[in-house]
């Protein structure tokens, strides 16, 4: 359907793509993986036609269909969604809008300009029909639902929707394209996790091709057929999903590492023939035979230094009091909607929570609860009164940051100690390489500063982590640097994330804002869900008990008339 072939690409500040070569069949949902600055995105741009490779081709049939899901939604918000799904079908929109137009015209029309209206109308009326107007009136209206719209959202306008429902309606016009093929470009960026779960499930009934890039372990795990890692400018397909991805790349690591061992060996063994009989007179020539073998042998190389070099490790900090955060009959609403009716939660050393919930619910406003920055209209929520030292970290951290330094020096005044090459170690991970860290902060772009807001915090002592939205930003080696650190730290971890993946690793209790009460879970993510499972199940029980009930009663009901009828009719005949 679709090949890439030994595509390179090189910009004037280095080499980007060496030697990508995938393919793209019916069926396939690929994933594309790497680190930040791998060349990605640069492989959808690529198949799409809108930057060119330095070299390799892009084997396509010319009629091929591909459509393209930004990380930016393109919608605009002064339309209705039905306005929105209509615009895919640009020739028949420009009609529909004419015909209004005409119509409103024959309104306040002179008796003489009448009739021009009339047979307007009919001439447009006409081309709508070609363009098969009806038809495509009928897909928009089947789309809606499946997108998750009700008949009365397709009136609503588009700035009245959450990003993750505009997600839906950019993801809806793709749709109606009928595309052959369909390219996700960090397709669960600001999404909720509903919403995430949502899409994970359309697309997996979706018949179409897919090609994904995403930093989303879990979504690129429960979608996938094939991963595609590009490292180093140079591609390698993997079977399966994106645990299997894991599994095999470290199986290929440790066969190399063990095949490369084996061949030193026996180079060594033999190189050691040749210095031992090079000038002997009866072994000479078996020497020199099997130095042109040495020269002839194709080497095994080393594997190459993994990605995910660093350790690191939060700095020590005092153990705190068993009590660490208090919240008692805490009520609270914003504008007309009520976050907390009475919530109730005691954290206790050592717990590792993640707060869950819709965009809204109100996880990010117990967080600044705890922190002091905001107060409860009603009840308590409080740190513990023991040797409680937090560190906070929020989406707009990065605000705080000293403009004036660089990003060295920001780090730098942190751990005074370390040496300029742990430094900078440590902010290569955070994304941060050659010259970036000798910018100043205030020339950084918006991620930039929260990955270097994150960085200097994770370096400060504390023995309560409370994290909102960490790993925005952060490609997976990072997120994985920053799971590893989270698990082996002693303190208390309190989270808000949409990161499922990051959740399932860090996590060991889940609480869930639900109906205004924090609805705590003993257990980790997948527990969670497997709950999660079982109260719906248990519902769908009540509620087919109560229909049963009711039938039994209606039943009942009618055998009650039926018996009354009765009784009647022989009062009457008697």
């Amino acid at each position: 359907m679709l090949r890439l072939e030994n595509i390179s690409k090189i910009y004037p500040n280095g080499e980007v793509l060496k030697n990508v070569t995938w393919e793209v069949k019916e069926g396939d949902r690929i994933g594309l993986v790497g680190v930040n600055g791998a060349g990605k995105s640069t492989q959808l741009r690529i198949i799409m036609g809108e930057t060119e490779p330095t070299s390799g081709n892009v084997v396509r049939p010319s009629n091929l269909h591909i459509a393209y899901l930004t990380q930016e939604f393109e919608v605009d918000p002064t339309r209705t969604v039905r306005e929105e799904f209509w615009t895919v079908f640009t020739e028949a929109n420009d009609v529909q809008h004419a015909i209004a137009q005409v119509t409103q015209d024959m309104e306040t029309a002179a008796p003489d300009e009448l009739e021009k209206c009339i047979n307007k109308l009919d001439q447009l009326q006409r081309q709508f029909e070609a363009l098969d107007g009806y038809g495509l009136e009928a897909q928009i209206e089947k789309i809606l639902p499946e997108m998750g719209f009700s008949p009365e959202d397709g009136d609503r306008l588009v700035s009245s929707f959450s990003g993750g429902w505009q997600m839906r309606m950019s993801l809806g016009k793709i749709l109606l394209q009928s595309p052959d093929i369909l390219l996700l470009d960090e397709p669960t960026n600001h999404l909720d996790l509903e919403t995430i779960e949502w899409l994970e499930n359309y697309l997996k009934n979706l018949k179409t091709p897919i090609v994904i890039v995403s930093h989303d372990r879990e979504f690129l795990d429960r979608l996938c057929t094939q991963i595609v890692e590009t490292e180093r400018g140079v591609s390698t397909t993997y079977l399966g999903n994106y645990s299997a991805y894991l599994q095999q790349k470290a199986e290929n690591i440790a066969a190399q590492q063990s095949a490369y061992e084996h061949q030193q060996k026996e180079i060594e063994k033999q190189q050691a023939f040749v210095e031992k009989f090079r000038a002997s007179a009866t072994r000479s020539t078996q020497a020199k035979s099997r130095e042109k073998q040495l020269g002839k042998m194709e080497k095994v190389e080393a594997p190459t230094g993994g990605l995910k070099s660093l350790k690191f490790h939060f700095p020590p900090a005092p153990r705190s009091g068993r009590e660490v955060v208090t919240i008692e009959d805490v009520v609270h609403t914003y504008e007309d909607k009520i976050l907390f009716l009475g919530a109730n939660l005691l954290i206790e050393r050592g717990d590792r929570i993640a707060f869950l919930g819709p965009n809204g619910s109100g996880k990010s406003t117990i967080l600044h609860m705890m922190m002091g920055i905001e107060t409860p209209q009603e009840g308590t929520v409080k740190l513990g009164e023991h040797n409680v030292i937090p560190g906070y970290f929020e989406q707009n951290q990065a605000e705080a940051l000293n403009l004036e330094k660089t990003v060295m020096e920001t780090i730098h005044d942190e751990v005074p100690d370390w040496k300029n090459e742990e430094v900078r170690t440590l902010l290569g991970r955070f994304l941060f390489s050659g010259e970036t860290v000798f910018k100043k902060v205030k020339a950084l772009s918006g991620g930039e500063k929260a990955r270097l807001a994150l960085a200097k915090m994770l370096l400060r002592p504390a023995n309560l982590m409370i994290l909102d939205e960490p790993t925005n930003h952060l490609d997976i080696p990072a997120k994985e640097m920053l799971e590893d650190a989270l698990q082996e730290y002693d303190g208390t971890v309190i989270l808000v994330s949409h990161d499922r993946y990051f959740i399932s690793k860090v996590a060991t209790k889940i609480v869930e804002i639900r109906d205004g009460e924090l609805v705590v879970y003993n257990g980790d993510y997948h527990y969670y869900l497997d709950k999660l499972e079982e109260e719906r199940e248990q519902e769908l029980m009540r509620l087919e008990k109560e229909k049963k009930e009711a039938k039994k009663r209606e039943k009942a009901a009618k055998k009650r008339e039926k018996e009354k009828a009765k009784k009647q009719k022989k009062k009457v005949t008697a």
